[in-house]
């Protein structure tokens, strides 16, 4: 399912897709994160059948952590 690159050809093959509360709006930009995998596969939420990224879980942590803390802006 996962290769050697980290990634998901077919993000659709895996369950568990959320959105974050803060994504809102019609802006078209939201990401989704599959919950209860080793790694945190994440899609474009407009790409269901896309591929996914899949992050270790300390890497995303510290993404998401940056994100909020304001060192990596839009």
């Amino acid at each position: 399912m996962v290769n050697s690159e980290h990634t998901v050809s077919d993000s659709s093959v895996l369950a568990g897709w959320y959105k974050s509360s803060y994504s809102g709006g019609n802006q078209g930009e939201c990401l989704e994160v599959a919950r209860g995998y080793a790694g945190v596969p994440v899609r474009d939420s407009k790409a269901v059948n896309g591929p996914a990224l899949v992050f270790s879980a300390d890497g995303w942590s510290s993404f998401v952590t940056a994100v909020r803390d304001g060192r990596i802006g839009a």
